[in-house]
């Protein structure tokens, strides 16, 4: 009886209220015995007006079943049972929650978004175990001081009130990894908020912001910073000198300039979309050398520097609604996946290139680096010496661009003269797409010390032979539009690769081996016909970024994919499940991710 003594001592007549209490009919005393041994109650979506008494003295009053019971099992010692640990009373119509939550102390979780609360009370400063605390979805017009006792915090999720200030005290919330503030009513926040040395994610997306403090330099160890939808204009020079930063939104804002970003060298993902950014040259790229995605569109960008080719990393660059009328030809070089282009009037690439897609107009820039350098073959005319197959290796792409190019041939077999060209030249891509490829051609092995991006798509493999996996240093691997429904156990050797493109095969189960390919951040396998993912092994992977299962057989979402909250894209369309609904998966990843944490059993 110990752990209730003090409780005790707060509340003389603890343990002693036999009376019926208004209000407890709405939680049946089913699952209030479960939460005694559980130490989690779910009460979502049950239309209440206000918390049961019953709920908040949990941990305090003698249960029903032994006011009826006299003889207990061992499972049974209600005295015994675990304290409340995770409340969740979500999408409900709570106005107010009463001073009686000081009554579960041992709380780390407690969930009340979707409500109409307009304020918290101030014996919220009593839950000192609280970790994670949710109050999203509310009319929260002020946050109680209180909030600042909440040490032990790691999570405060705040999104979707109307909030117009942040107490004073926030920086004490030393803890706290994870802050959502976005869709408020914030034209400020103090410099002493930007003290919060321990936080990891931080979200301030359609605010009023019209500035951020150079204090932000001090947030050490932040790695997702979003201020989309605010009134930007400017940003602290500061801001580029935040050495942990991985992903920056800035997108909807008014700025005109960008920062250089001199320390932010492991920076994945920058985000200046809509904005009124007029120049981008090469101070501002020189130092993004990690950059995956750079989203420009909806600016005044009149040209884009041939010093975009330092972004060798870049996979997708969205210049769509500029002012930009040629391209630099050295933007065939990088290595992208996606290139948006559409609102610019483009005078130098023809429609029909640009209709075609990514790869073509990446291919046409190619070519024309190729047509406008002077060529050896000019001058010398062809002998009776010259194989007739070496007029189809391009030799200036080995040479100039490190890449083996023999895609689009229609070829059931790589020539040896393909290979024979490569010589002692380091090569860094290889293309053997849109081919009638039936097996992995077995000289590919040659440039295994120096390869990282391989292109085997529109081809027709049934399978995959171990000299693939001899790739060490893979990390961009494309097999697309083949007959694949497995993968072999040996890639599990790649644990450098990146990016996987499976879509449009056969795959019936999803490929046990990439679950232990710790390095994926980009796995695609849609138009197959997958029937299930493994939640718990795919939240181990700590660095996928996107997931892309459309269009396959997905019977069931497990709730516990919710989880993996490193997926920045996740996308499910095209498959028969009934739930989440349409307007869930509308809202995009991240509502999604939080409907399916919402639902995983208590």
């Amino acid at each position: 009886m110990s752990r209730l003594k003090g409780v005790s001592e707060r509340d003389p007549r603890a343990g002693f209220r036999n009376e019926r209490r208004v209000g407890d009919g709405p939680v049946p005393q089913g699952l209030l015995k479960a939460a005694r041994k559980s130490g989690q109650l779910n009460l979502s979506g049950r239309n209440l007006s206000e918390v049961p008494l019953c709920v908040w003295r949990i941990n305090v009053d003698i249960p029903e079943e032994a006011k009826q019971n006299l003889s207990f099992s061992s499972t049974e010692r209600w005295w015994e049972q675990t304290d409340l640990t995770k409340l969740i009373i979500s999408s409900n119509k709570l106005q107010a929650l009463a001073d009686d939550i000081r009554l579960l102390p041992t709380l780390t979780v407690l969930d009340i978004h979707d409500n109409q609360l307009t304020t918290l009370p101030s014996a919220i400063k009593e839950l000192e175990n609280l970790q994670k605390l949710n109050v999203s979805h509310n009319k929260l017009k002020i946050l109680p001081e209180e909030i600042t006792n909440l040490r032990n915090l790691k999570g405060l999720y705040l999104q979707h009130n109307e909030l117009t200030c942040i107490p004073e005290g926030f920086d004490q919330l030393q803890t706290l990894e994870d802050l959502d503030l976005s869709v408020n009513r914030l034209a400020a926040v103090p410099a002493s908020f930007f003290s919060l040395s321990s936080l990891v994610r931080l979200n301030l997306s359609s605010n009023q912001l019209k500035s951020l403090p150079a204090e932000i330099s001090q947030m050490k160890r932040l790695k997702h910073l979003d201020c989309n939808s605010n009134l930007l204009e400017t940003l602290p020079p500061e801001l580029a000198s935040m050495e942990s930063l991985e992903l920056l939104y800035l997108r909807r804002n008014k700025l005109r300039v960008l920062p250089e970003f001199p320390s932010c060298k492991v920076l994945k993902e920058l985000h200046v979309g809509e904005n009124q950014i007029e120049v981008i040259g090469p101070e501002h790229l020189k130092h993004l050398k990690s950059l995956l995605v750079l989203d420009l569109r909806d600016n005044k960008l009149k040209s884009i520097p041939d010093e975009m080719t330092l972004l060798q990393s870049l996979e997708r660059l969205d210049l769509s609604n500029n002012d930009i009328s040629s391209l630099p030809y050295s933007l065939g070089n990088l290595h992208l996946k996606f290139l948006a282009l559409e609102g610019n009037p483009l005078r130098t690439i023809r429609r029909e290139i640009l209709n075609k897609g990514t790869q073509e107009v990446l291919k046409y820039l190619r070519s024309k680096i190729t047509d406008d350098e002077p060529k050896q073959s000019d001058s010398v005319t062809d002998t009776a010496m010259t194989l007739p197959s070496q007029s189809r290796v391009n030799v200036h792409a080995i040479l100039t661009l490190k890449s083996l190019d023999y895609s689009d041939k229609q070829a059931t077999s790589i020539p040896d003269e393909v290979f024979d060209a490569v010589k002692s030249n380091m090569i860094t891509s290889v293309n053997f797409s849109k081919n009638q490829l039936c097996e992995i051609p077995k000289r590919i092995v040659e440039v295994k010390e120096t390869v990282s991006d391989v292109n085997l798509g529109f081809n027709k493999f049934s399978f995959l032979t171990s000299n693939l996996c001899m790739l060490q240093k893979l990390t961009f691997l494309d097999l697309r539009n083949n007959i694949l429904s497995s993968l072999p156990e040996e890639m599990g050797s790649l644990i450098k690769l990146q990016s996987i493109n499976l879509s449009f095969n056969r795959f019936k189960i999803f490929p046990d081996v990439l679950y232990r390919l710790s390095a994926l951040e980009t796995i695609l396998i849609s138009n197959n016909q997958v029937g299930s993912v493994d939640p718990q092994q795919m939240r181990a992977m700590e660095k996928l970024m996107t997931l892309d299962l459309q269009n396959n057989d997905l019977l069931h979402i497990p709730p516990e994919l919710g989880h993996c909250v490193s997926l920045r894209t996740l996308l499910l369309d095209g498959n028969p499940f009934r739930v989440p609904r349409a307007a869930i998966l509308m809202k995009g990843t991240a509502a999604v991710l939080e409907y399916l944490r919402d639902r995983i059993p208590t």
